[in-house]
């Protein structure tokens, strides 16, 4: 299991070569990378997103862990970065491993929604007309429901 917490852009193919190289014994490996989309005006210019260092890595590792153990994981991988992003730059990827498909898709929506909802970054959007926090979205609450 890996998480790493940083501003630095990751590469998609590397990291997805580097999780699945190890991966000998599982049936499936799933990825997911989540990038900044604009705010549907055509007006998003970048988003900020803060964490606390050490709070974050450990809350990502916990996470992680309950991943590991409630799917039956082989491995997982949770990179999420912070600092000033564009749109198209990739905000997050996740990556799970298990013998079996089902149990590889759904730790690793497990891992998404919990990153969406309950990951502790904050996140503000930067347009012409000025900056805003994101607020929590009904939605991406209710999606934690099912777990």
């Amino acid at each position: 299991m890996r998480v790493l917490v940083q501003e630095a852009p990751f590469d998609l193919a590397e990291e997805t070569a580097r999780f699945a190289k190890g991966e000998g014994g599982s049936g499936a490996i799933v990825t997911f990378t989540g990038v900044v989309r604009d705010n549907g005006a055509g007006t998003l210019s970048a988003m900020e997103i803060e964490h606390y260092p050490g709070m974050t890595e450990k809350a990502l590792c916990e996470i992680a862990e309950q991943a590991m153990a409630r799917f039956e994981l082989q491995d997982a991988l949770v990179i999420h970065r912070y600092g000033r992003l564009v749109p198209g730059e990739q905000i997050m990827m996740v990556a799970s491993a298990a013998r079996h498909r089902r149990s590889a898709f759904e730790a690793a929506e497990f891992l998404m929604d919990y990153l969406k909802s309950r990951a502790p970054f904050w996140k503000r959007e930067i347009t012409a007309e000025g900056e805003a926090w994101v607020a929590a979205k009904d939605e991406d609450e209710a999606a934690l429901e099912r777990w």
